[in-house]
């Protein structure tokens, strides 16, 4: 058997660390086995999925060491590698599963699927669909879809009995059917969901090894069972620990910078990162901490991937970065590393207009600058609440301009302040006395600095992002019940009355 093994990014947002971690991973696996490691792309989401992202994902992976065997980008034997590529595919194996009764039509409209959630939620029942399209004659269906009513495909579920499987790290793993939904296949504009095109790409490309997150062990008797409806023979499925943030959840966007473009962006060496990554879930032999990928490949044994999740501890990626600064640099390769980074012509050149007429002597250029290149500001709790407004609201405030940002995901100079006056607009605050003050502090971590907006598309999305969540915390954080009450009101367009 030749060992393959995969990663399947969505091309929906940037590119994530938990991405390259699992990467290595499978990389290593694949390799020290004398196998293949394939790059797909799972970019059937038409609202999110967008070509700059597919792009991000390519120099992302690529600047985290890692190559891949067959892709989109450089091709294979078992193409096309994106799935948006592939529906004639899916249509052909879900009429499969119809012929079979594996699967079925379901007609539940968006009322009646709202309306069986809040029954579920009245009872104290399960939330989920109740099944009632399930067993409809052909007649009905046949008479439905001649009056255009619009359908999705769901997997037909048992209803009693267990679904047993071997899971290379956790061991055996059981799941009563009664646990498991019936799973849309296939959306009503005949778009497969993930756990329908997964399973067909995976089988087709002959993927050996599915090894990816902890998250997806509940989603595994869904894919275990579409296996046996097409009479497959199921991979050897692997479900590493995941990441975790400080606060013992797993890493979000949400609460940490994730992007794999923070830490390139930020002057970390990617060796660094890579190796970093790998102690999160695996242990070396004789408890090593400082090895290279291709040490990794080389000494690489699955039985010494971890079982329980592993805090994304930055002091460690800071230690471990350092060393290899001292242990792979000279002060001459030092001075180049940095030139990449940011030190060179390009990046320069888009400080020169916003200090241009901002300093006395070149002396005063570091004092005005020296936030695009350090990673953590000076911050104040007077300078953070201007105007005499409280700590929750100044990080309501910064909360909601992240919200507002992410609609678009736009951080222009134009896009930044627009959004800075739909936020003054949002909480009925003045601009001048309390977002712009607020934004250079948060950002910036003084009072007064270069041209604010131009500074933050400079800065970089991550970067900026990463300063925002940075100075929520520094205020004390906002509670989930917080939370839920500025969404609510975020989502209604006013928020003036938390100023109250």
């Amino acid at each position: 058997m030749v060992v393959r093994t995969r990663i399947a990014p969505s091309p929906t947002g940037d590119p994530h660390v938990g991405t390259l971690y699992t990467a290595i991973l499978n990389l290593a696996y694949a390799h020290h086995f004398g196998g293949q490691f394939i790059l797909r792309i799972e970019d059937t989401d038409k609202t999110r999925s967008r070509p700059e992202y597919e792009k991000n994902i390519f120099e992302a992976l690529k600047w985290g060491l890692i190559h891949w065997d067959e892709g989109p980008d450089i091709g294979g034997n078992f193409g096309p590698y994106r799935q948006s590529e592939r529906l004639d595919i899916y249509q052909k194996h879900i009429q499969i599963l119809l012929e079979k009764e594996k699967a079925y039509k379901c007609f539940a409209t968006p009322e009646e699927l709202r309306e069986m959630r809040e029954v579920a939620q009245k009872t104290g029942q399960k939330v989920g669909y109740d099944r009632r399209y399930r067993n409809l004659s052909k007649e009905e269906i046949k008479k439905r879809e001649q009056e255009g009513q619009p359908y999705v495909i769901r997997l037909k579920v048992p209803l009693t009995g267990m679904c047993t499987f071997e899971d290379g790290i956790k061991g055996t793993i059981t799941t009563p059917w009664a646990d498991v939904d019936d799973q849309v296949l296939m959306k009503s504009d005949g778009y497969p969901t993930y756990h329908f095109a997964n399973v067909v790409d995976d089988h087709l490309m002959q993927i050996t090894h599915v090894i990816r997150g902890d998250e997806w062990i509940s989603s595994t008797p869904k894919h275990i069972l579409l296996y046996e409806s097409f009479g497959w023979e199921k991979p050897s499925f692997l479900h590493i620990p995941l990441l975790l943030g400080k606060d013992g959840k797993k890493l979000s966007k949400r609460r940490n910078p994730t992007s794999i473009f923070f830490y390139k962006d930020s002057g970390y060496l990617p060796q660094a990162l890579a190796n970093f990554l790998t102690l999160m879930g695996y242990s070396m032999t004789g408890e090593k901490e400082i090895y290279s990928l291709q040490e990794l490949i080389q000494n690489f044994d699955p039985q010494r991937i971890g079982k329980s999740g592993a805090f994304f501890d930055i002091q460690k990626l800071n230690w471990l970065n350092q060393k290899y600064i001292i242990e792979t640099t000279t002060p001459s390769t030092l001075l180049e590393h940095l030139k990449r980074w940011q030190f060179n012509d390009i990046f320069m050149e888009k400080l020169m207009p916003l200090a241009h007429t901002r300093i006395k002597t070149f002396g005063d250029f570091f004092d005005l600058c020296n936030f695009f290149f350090i990673n953590t500001i000076p911050l104040s709790t007077e300078l953070l609440t201007p105007h005499n407004i409280t700590p929750e609201i100044s990080a309501s405030l910064l909360q909601t301009m992240l919200w507002i940002m992410e609609k678009t995901d736009i951080w222009s100079q134009d896009a930044v302040e627009k959004a800075s006056h739909d936020l003054a607009e949002l909480f009925k605050v003045p601009h001048k006395k309390v977002v712009i003050p607020l934004l250079y502090e948060a950002i910036m971590g003084k009072q007064f600095g270069p041209p604010l907006f131009a500074s933050i598309e400079i800065l970089g999305k991550e970067r900026a992002r990463a300063r925002l969540l940075q100075a929520i915390e520094f205020l004390g954080g906002l509670s989930k019940k917080k939370l839920d009450l500025l969404n609510k009101n975020f989502t209604k367009g006013d928020c003036s009355l938390l100023n109250h």
